[in-house]
Parts: structure tokens; C-alpha cells; sequence
């Protein structure tokens, strides 16, 4: 029955994803890349599936114009999309954006706090979490203005509420604030693809579930891996983990008791995906040390973000 009155809504919006899909690099496309030698040869090269955003480049430009080019035309088409959608598919692609707005706010809130001009700042934003009222922030001249702005102007006022004031955006590092940020986000977008009537029981909620418990689990991971030797205490460590996943409520029980590295590989080893990830790493083994955490000194080896990736 669900797939019965799809395309009365949907049936548009499925017809120009599909025909997204089929504008993406293929295999010997990359492999025509990694033979390229200058950046007027790897334009070349994207030419077909990015010809009218690379049209107006100069010859020879900078890596950094090439890249955001190529980002104008995702930026292009998932706001085409956007446009386009209505009812549950809209607010789920709305949802899409929340983390990169968290990411856009965090940078401001750093802004403010080191007394930076935050206008300087709106470049640095990522297109997908930008939203109308953002230059309303920067009219803020302190933290309190700004989180006030934030709780009015933002969609992520939810995500402040009850769980920050604008004494912790002083108080606590940057860092604790985006997690606790990410965690109510992911809590929220994790209970919409299972409740919403539109979403819940469909390949959908199928699929986002099983990416929301897999970045729950990373973020939780590593929350606990960059905690080690730093002030955070296991007790406030435990409250930046989401309330879901594959390792909720044991693993992450056992990640919040953690001291160390084996400790973290002890919590993760009753989901095979993640105890193999720290096997591959060397993570927690006495015999190798502490393993190859960044893909720094690992030489070939792939680090834990990696395999995570």
C-alpha cells in the first residue's frame, strides 16, 4: 500500500534524483582523474557532470575555487529538491541541514566569545546549514545576545533549550557544546523517521535508522577516545552520548566507566563492525601500543576515522 500513492507526492522528486544519480562520477571517470597533472586537466575532466558551475573558472584556478564550484552544484540541487518537497519528505530534508547549521552556530558562538566579527565569519559558513535569519546573529555583541538570537531565530532553539544557557556557552568549551548540540539532533531526527506517520515502518526509517545508531555509535566512540587526559569528567562524558545505537545502553555504559583505550575496545566488542574496526587499528592491544588513532604514523594503515568513514 505505501508504494500505491508514491508518486502522487514523491513521484516528481524520484524522477530527478534519479537523474542526479546518473550525473555521478563513475568508476573511470576517477580513474581519469588520478591521471591527471594540473588543475585545468582534472576541470577538464569534471566538465560533463559539472560543465555549467565550472564554465566561469578562469584556466589553471585554485583548488579551493575548483572545490567550491563543485559544491555550488550539490548546494544547487539539494536546494532545488527542497523546493520541491512537501509534508514529512520536506521536514526530512530539513533535518538533513540541522548538523550543518550546529556546525555554522558553533562557529559563530566561537566568534563571539574570542571577539571576532562574525560578519567575517558567514563566509566561512557551510551553505547547507545556512537559514534566513543567520545574519540576525551577528548583530549580537556578546554571548548572551547571541544565544537569546539563537533560541528566537534558529530552528535548533529545541536542541538549546534545557540543555544549555548562555553561562555553559562561556563556561564550557567549544566542543562540549557542539556535542551536546549533535546529540539532542540526533535523538530528534532518530525519533521522527520511527514516529512520523509518513515515515515510520518504510525503507526509509529502515535505512536513516541504521545510519543514525551507526553516527550515535561513532560519535559516542569517540567522544570517549578524545576525553582521555582532559577535564571531562566520565560523568559529564556520559551525558554528550545519544540515547540510541547499536552499543545503547550497555556499550555506552561501559564507554562512560572507560580509562583507557582497552577500555573503549572492551565496550565495543559485542557489535562485530566496531570490534573488527579496532582490530584492523591495533586500538587496545597491549602488544601494539596505542595503534594508529590518527593514520599518522600507521604509514598505509587506515586509522580508526577511516574504517569509521
Amino acid at each position: 500500500m505505501e508504494g500505491l500513492f508514491f508518486n502522487v507526492q514523491n513521484g516528481y522528486i524520484e524522477g530527478i534524483v534519479r537523474g542526479y544519480r546518473n550525473g555521478l562520477l563513475t568508476g573511470q571517470n576517477y580513474n581519469n582523474l588520478i591521471q591527471c597533472e594540473t588543475i585545468d586537466d582534472l576541470k577538464l575532466q569534471l566538465g560533463p557532470a559539472y560543465g555549467d558551475f565550472l564554465a566561469s573558472l578562469p584556466p589553471n584556478p585554485s583548488t579551493s575555487t575548483l572545490a567550491a564550484k563543485t559544491t555550488d552544484k550539490l548546494i544547487s540541487e539539494f536546494r532545488y529538491l527542497r523546493a520541491n518537497a512537501v509534508g514529512s519528505l520536506a521536514k526530512f530534508m530539513d533535518y538533513l541541514t540541522y548538523g550543518y547549521m550546529i556546525d555554522n552556530v558553533a562557529l559563530l558562538i566561537t566568534g563571539t566569545l574570542h571577539e571576532r566579527d562574525t560578519r567575517e565569519l558567514l563566509e566561512r559558513c557551510h551553505p547547507l546549514g545556512w537559514f534566513e535569519t543567520m545574519p540576525v546573529l551577528c548583530v549580537a555583541t556578546n554571548i548572551e545576545e547571541l544565544y537569546n538570537s539563537v533560541l528566537i531565530e534558529t530552528p535548533l532553539a529545541p536542541y538549546f533549550k534545557g540543555s544549555l544557557s548562555h553561562q555553559d556557552l562561556d563556561e564550557l568549551n567549544i566542543e562540549i557544546v557542539r556535542n551536546t548540540l549533535y546529540k539532542n539532533y540526533l535523538e530528534d531526527f532518530y525519533n521522527f523517521v520511527n514516529t512520523d506517520p509518513d515515515m515510520a515502518n518504510t525503507p526509509t526509517a529502515e535505512v536513516m535508522s541504521e545510519m543514525l545508531e551507526f553516527e550515535a555509535d561513532r560519535r559516542a566512540i569517540n567522544i570517549t577516545l578524545n576525553s582521555f587526559g582532559t577535564e571531562l569528567s566520565k560523568k559529564d562524558r556520559q551525558k554528550l552520548y545519544p540515547s540510541f545505537g547499536r552499543l545503547s545502553p550497555s556499550g555506552t555504559i561501559l564507554l562512560s566507566r572507560a580509562e583507557d583505550i582497552e577500555g573503549v575496545r572492551l565496550a565495543v566488542e559485542g557489535v562485530s563492525d566496531y570490534k573488527g574496526y579496532f582490530d584492523a587499528t591495533g586500538l587496545g592491544q597491549s602488544t601494539t601500543g596505542a595503534g594508529n588513532m590518527s593514520g599518522g604514523a600507521g604509514g598505509n594503515e587506515k586509522s580508526l576515522e577511516d574504517l569509521f568513514y
